[in-house]
């Protein structure tokens, strides 16, 4: 088994063993049980449970730069859409559990520079995302050219976060953020008021 593949095995373990024990009480065991390796060998690629959790939120931000990468939309506001529907259709898709278990790394943030370092690329890649098509809408005449692209971005940004949150700790749908984050974008962001129909 190559590097690559033992570390995408790994990986995967590591997303059970998450959904199975969460965060607080994940063990390398219990991610070694999830794997054909042993603990021992888990140590052998990584020296802790915190190690091999960066390396896991490392992961998992490569696989969202990819799901976000290319959203095959024709024009800035069905891109914008787009870019609004696949964050919200991720939480969406995973397993609560393990939603869950992100929102406990996330609670130590605050305590774990490496967690605080790896979160923040999240938010960092997500908001040049925005940025970058609001920008564009802007140039080409689709989104009004009021306020800072940069604020709109993080504002989108904290909104999707807060509808991530509220499912796993009340279990909220995403569903009416969706429905607001769209109304938002054609009576707020939208320059032409016919485009409101469209």
């Amino acid at each position: 088994m190559s590097d690559g593949d033992a570390a995408e095995e790994i990986m995967c373990a590591t997303y059970r063993a998450l959904c199975s024990h969460g965060y607080a009480d994940l063990t390398m065991r219990d991610i070694a049980d999830e794997s054909s390796k042993s603990k021992a060998a888990l140590h052998y690629h990584y020296d802790s449970k915190h190690d091999l959790l960066c390396s896991f939120l490392d992961y998992l931000y490569e696989r969202f730069v990819e799901r976000t990468a290319d959203l095959g939309a024709e024009d800035p506001l069905e891109e914008l859409l787009a870019l609004i529907d696949v964050v919200l259709q991720k939480s969406e898709d995973e397993p609560e559990a393990f939603e869950t278990a992100l929102l406990e790394i996330r609670a130590q943030a605050p305590y774990e520079p490496g967690f605080r370092e790896r979160l923040s690329r999240f938010e960092t890649h997500l908001v040049e995302s925005f940025v970058a098509v609001l920008t564009t809408g802007r140039e080409d005449g689709t989104f009004v050219a009021e306020g800072e692209p940069e604020d709109t971005a993080r504002f989108l940004v904290t909104v999707l976060t807060g509808a991530a949150t509220e499912r796993v700790t009340v279990g909220h749908s995403v569903e009416c953020t969706r429905q607001m984050l769209r109304s938002y974008v054609r009576r707020t962001l939208l320059a032409e008021p016919e485009a409101l129909e469209a």
